[in-house]
């Protein structure tokens, strides 16, 4: 789940500050981490310690109530009884990684990243977007190659991963949604050399760039198992101890 906080990290001063260019500072000492990161934190600190959903992305969004939440998702952090609102943005795709790590097989997956998107992300695509990602990341810590993971997700979710970023770039904005998001970062991925290279390919985009970067980083740690020193020990700088406490249990639970 490393690599999915290293890039909202690292894609944080880039939501709105919009780049087309892999040419750029990764380590920008202005960088923090957003939403993406306490959401993450709390879907694994959920699964892992038997915490319900809603109670711990409530608690945790609490915590850090000026972390760049949604509108709808804002209002919902603090209602007694909080209901799903049919929600397609790509929040639910961007926490969604520890379910690649803590359960082993496509059925399991698929049934848990639904479960976790689907109290605020019900809308189909939201659900889709979720387990896209987290069966991304089990195939990937599982050694399956980038084609074997390609080959699944457009099989099993109807996604266009054939494009390539030289194609998507010049005209992509902003998108929150998981449809007009999640393939993207999920191409980023698939065109990467290696974990730095994945971030930067979803980064240049232009688009919704911590997230994005989130949903990449969490594909490229899961395939390449590797995070450079420099790049960890610039984000773990900037994470809170309880944060870090979650990161490392999630670490000591799939280390092989």
């Amino acid at each position: 789940m490393l690599g999915a906080i290293a890039g909202d990290v690292l894609g944080s001063v880039y939501e709105f500050d919009p780049i087309k260019t892999k040419d750029f500072e990764l380590l920008n000492p202005e960088c923090f981490f957003t939403d993406d990161t306490v959401m993450s934190v709390a879907v694994a600190d959920s699964l892992m310690n038997g915490v319900d959903y809603v109670e711990s992305l409530q608690a945790w969004a609490r915590k850090y109530p000026a972390a760049g939440y949604g509108g709808r998702f804002g209002n919902w952090i603090y209602e007694d009884f909080p209901e799903p609102y049919n929600s397609f943005g790509n929040g639910s795709a961007m926490r969604c990684s520890s379910v690649g790590w803590l359960f082993d097989d496509e059925e399991a997956v698929l049934k848990e990243a639904e479960k976790s998107a689907e109290f605020t992300h019900n809308h189909p695509e939201g659900i889709k977007g979720a387990q896209a990602v987290a069966l991304g990341v089990m195939l990937g810590r599982k050694g399956c190659s980038k084609s074997e993971i390609r080959e699944k997700l457009e099989a099993k979710f109807d996604y266009n991963l054939s494009q390539k970023l030289e194609q998507i770039r010049p005209k992509y904005g902003f998108d929150e949604t998981c449809q007009g998001s999640v393939p993207q970062a999920v191409i980023a991925f698939l065109e990467s050399t290696d974990f730095e290279d994945a971030i930067r390919n979803a980064i240049s985009l232009g688009g919704d760039a911590d997230t994005q970067a989130c949903i990449t980083g969490a594909l490229a740690e899961a395939h390449y198992k590797h995070i450079p020193d420099e790049i960890a020990e610039f984000v773990y700088k900037r994470l809170t101890p309880e944060i870090k406490t979650v990161l490392d249990q999630l670490r000591d639970r799939t280390r092989n």
